[in-house]
């Protein structure tokens, strides 16, 4: 593959790529330096690049190991944030539609990080099969991931479920004692 074809290839990506890194992190800035993180690492390995093989997969492969490498290392670090909630006061948004967003972001940050991963490689527009072989693991894998993940945010984004109301005649049963 010519650098200029890889190039070409390599810019058409960026907004998926930034797409799926936001949706890992959850962070604009952060996943934007992921993302140019892949790409720097991606220009620096397309000699190893096979033509003829899935491009968007391998891309979003490189990604994905770069983030999981940063998570490891960040884990043992903690940063002082003077401006932090804790001592900031804010006013949330009224906009419901920010609130919604915010929901299925906080909804999203509560899968585990295999269902997260796969429904925004999904929505990221890969196709199951590419899934799979960027997450390494079987394609039923892959399916049984999104369903479970797709099913738990429907129940975060729902709530819990309200109790049924009683029916008149079981109430009935209950309130008059048998025999009477």
């Amino acid at each position: 593959m010519s650098d200029t074809v890889f190039r070409r290839d390599l810019v058409a990506i960026i907004p998926s790529l930034r797409a799926f890194a936001r949706g890992l992190c959850g962070n604009r800035d952060l996943a934007d330096d992921l993302t140019q993180e892949a790409l720097t690492k991606a220009w620096a390995a397309r000699q190893s690049f096979q033509p003829g093989t899935n491009f968007r997969a391998w891309m979003f492969r490189i990604l994905r190991n770069h983030f999981y490498t940063t998570a490891t290392v960040a884990r043992r670090f903690v940063a002082y944030d003077p401006d932090s909630p804790a001592h900031v006061m804010t006013t949330p948004p009224t906009q419901g539609g920010e609130r919604t967003l915010a929901d299925l972001q906080r909804g999203l940050a509560t899968l585990p990080a295999e269902q997260r991963e796969a429904l925004v490689l999904l929505e990221s527009g890969l196709q199951w099969d590419e899934i799979a072989d960027v997450m390494g693991c079987p394609l039923g894998t892959v399916k049984s991931r999104i369903t479970r993940g797709r099913q738990a945010l429907k129940r975060y984004m729902d709530g819990p479920p309200e109790a049924a109301p009683a029916s008149p005649a079981r109430a009935l049963r209950h309130a008059v004692p048998a025999g009477t």
